[in-house]
């Protein structure tokens, strides 16, 4: 008996040919994909006109355009990048009130060398979230593995950078130009990405002076790392509003409770194009608190360097806190996260935490971190050429896969011999 094929729907991913080049790969086992596009950015990476819906406005018609799209495509699995964007929300609502498979791409939970994949939702949504060490455990049904150290760069940025730039330059070029995911004009943002783009050398130059200062100093240290103001996970999955907010309450509480001769590092977040001044908010609240002369900026760069020398780590959600827990270092999360288990993450005060922070249960992390390279987690990258080819050859037979990723080997197995036995009969 033959059945009818899949038929996946795509919505925005990560700038650059990556859907293209996924749909490419379901097509050839057999499914039909479609797009969906809010922009020249979006249509520029997707060049096959027949299969290209546009969408360009108003949104509050989109919930109901998107359902009427499922029901006419017939639509069995939606991919799309990031669950928390407006759009993306509202055609998970849709898609769960009619059955459908919904597919999650990620930034990697353990940046920089993967990518995430999961079903239903990501980060503060994942699956992950609800299950415990013993699950885990349970899961991985043996001892975990040493784990191995990750690199000290943040994958392939450059070509990040790139495809942003590129993109905005598209949406801006357009006469309609929704972007129903940014909070600020396009045509600002592609300034932004132009002038990240041309300071990069200078950039590089202060973060490599800097942190060969702080390396070199003698003062004990504790190391914020920021995420981007309009980050998703930063603003839906964690408790304060702004960068800004984030600062006043770790500055204070580290004017608090740290001993007098402890400094306080924030480092930037690699993509931080300045629409944000970190730097400038950063010193005021220094100042105001009585710290300037113990408190430090570093506008991104590598991380593993700071780690090396770090008493702890503070941060909302950002994914980067897991190479501080690999390294069994103090770890202080404020927001949702699939990390924030009460075996890595601090639960003290920031005051008592900076005064004397307790550290993560190594054993228990290593068992949690192998959970996630065998379920959400793919080797590979959105932007690099060889990391797409890398994450492309797994995809479309994860994706294809008749149970998730989450789902326990030895049911898995029992759920593909009925599911085969099903086919034959």
């Amino acid at each position: 008996m033959q059945t009818r094929p899949r038929i996946f729907l795509f919505l925005q991913g990560p700038h650059g040919p990556f859907f293209w080049q996924l749909a490419r790969g379901l097509r050839s086992a057999g499914t039909r994909c479609y797009r969906v596009g809010f922009n020249r950015g979006d249509r520029a990476f997707w060049p096959e006109h027949e299969s290209y819906t546009s969408f360009t406005g108003p949104l509050a018609a989109w919930p109901q355009r998107i359902a009427a799209l499922y029901r006419r495509l017939e639509v069995t699995d939606i991919v799309l990048y990031g669950d928390t964007r407006p759009i993306h929300a509202d055609a998970i609502r849709a898609a769960t009130l009619a059955g459908i498979t919904v597919h999650i791409f990620e930034e990697g939970y353990l940046r920089p060398w993967w990518i995430t994949y999961e079903r239903g939702g990501s980060n503060g949504h994942s699956p992950a979230m609800e299950l415990g060490l013993e699950r885990m455990v349970a899961f991985l049904d043996r001892p975990a593995p040493e784990p191995v150290e990750p690199p000290g760069h943040w994958g392939a940025l450059r070509r990040h950078m790139f495809y942003g730039a590129l993109y905005h330059g598209l949406v801006m070029s357009g006469r309609k130009r929704l972007d129903p995911h940014r909070g600020i004009p396009v045509s600002r943002e592609f300034r932004l990405h132009l002038r990240r783009l041309a300071l990069l050398p200078f950039t590089a130059a202060d973060r490599i002076v800097t942190t060969a200062r702080i390396r070199r100093g003698t003062a004990p240290y504790h190391l914020v790392l920021l995420q981007l103001d309009h980050d998703a996970s930063f603003r839906v999955h964690g408790p304060f509003r702004t960068t800004e907010d984030f600062l006043e309450h770790t500055v204070a509480a580290f004017a608090e409770g740290a001993p007098k001769h402890h400094e306080l590092v924030v480092k930037a977040h690699p993509l931080e194009d300045g629409r944000v001044p970190v730097r400038r908010l950063l010193m005021r609240q220094a100042r105001a608190h009585g710290v300037a002369d113990r408190v430090r900026f570093l506008g991104g760069g590598k991380l593993a360097p700071l780690l090396d020398r770090a008493r702890s780590v503070v941060t909302v959600n950002s994914t980067a806190a897991q190479q501080a827990l690999l390294r069994g270092i103090p770890v202080k999360a404020f927001g949702k996260a699939v990390y924030s288990k009460p075996e890595f993450v601090s639960d003290q005060p920031l005051e008592a935490f900076f005064a004397a922070p307790r550290g993560p249960d190594r054993t228990a992390y290593r068992v949690f971190r192998q959970f996630l390279l065998e379920t959400s987690q793919l080797p590979g990258s959105f932007y690099a050429a060889a990391g797409r080819r890398q994450a492309l050859r797994h995809l479309p037979d994860i994706m294809l896969s008749a149970h998730d990723r989450y789902q326990p080997r030895r049911a898995a197995s029992a759920a593909q011999a009925q599911h085969v036995g099903a086919t034959r009969g």
